[in-house]
């Protein structure tokens, strides 16, 4: 951050949000949405080059609405499946989710402006190590059902489809299904569960997502985030 940046942002924190305006109608603001986790973790850091950070460790609070060092700036903290659905219905202004988020639950209703270039990942398939492919109709265990049949579809397979929201790596161990559809970084879970990683399906990177009537109604507060998030995000990825 610049030093011009780092003074716009001090005189923006001595105008703290009140209580009454953070829990309640924040529609001369902003509502960000974010996930907990990488995607929190890693977001931060961008947030900051803005000029928005976090006033309270979302971790060691109960709440799931935040104020900022930015007066017009609110942050709510989501499952990540339901970022896109509060940015779609106005609920938040912008948000950050999964590309894998985005692709299972569809976003044509939201603008995708910004690749932030971070929680990088992969969605594979898995199954045990050595494993024969089985003959006659695979079971697959997943929470990304909509891309595991389209995966699946365009090769000409039909598979049953289970849908699970964890622990995805049980499923073939305890015969559940015979492969997994999941996002893989390391593959150290994986490794760990007797599972390895077999046929990618997409790369996977956080995106920024903006409702469409906040993206022409409030851009003179969104442009300037946008911008500082875009140059961030630049910085980092030459």
């Amino acid at each position: 951050m610049s030093q011009e940046q780092a003074h716009s942002s001090q005189s923006l924190s001595d105008k703290r949000i009140s209580d009454a305006e953070l829990m309640g109608n924040f529609d001369h603001g902003l509502t960000l949405a974010l996930s907990k986790g990488r995607i929190l973790k890693e977001t931060l850091p961008l947030l900051a080059e803005a000029g928005v950070e976090l006033l309270e460790d979302p971790d060691k609070s109960r709440k799931l609405i935040f104020p900022t060092t930015h007066p017009q700036v609110r942050i709510l903290i989501l499952r990540a499946s339901d970022v896109p659905t509060y940015v779609e219905n106005g609920a938040a202004d912008f948000g950050v989710a999964g590309k894998d988020v985005l692709m299972e639950y569809g976003s044509e209703n939201v603008y995708e402006p910004l690749d932030l270039q971070i929680a990088k990942c992969k969605l594979m398939t898995a199954g045990k190590v050595g494993m024969q492919k089985p003959q006659g109709r695979l079971r697959i265990a997943t929470k990304y059902v909509n891309l595991t049949r389209q995966f699946y579809a365009s090769r000409g397979e039909q598979v049953d489809v289970i849908k699970l929201y964890g622990s995805m790596e049980l499923a073939p161990l305890v015969g559940l299904g015979h492969y997994i559809v999941d996002v893989v970084d390391t593959g150290n879970t994986l490794r760990a569960n007797g599972l390895e990683p077999l046929e990618e399906i997409c790369q996977v990177s956080s995106r920024l997502i903006v409702n469409k009537a906040s993206f022409k109604r409030k851009q003179a507060l969104l442009n300037p985030i946008l911008t500082q998030l875009e140059e961030a995000v630049q910085s980092r990825n030459p």
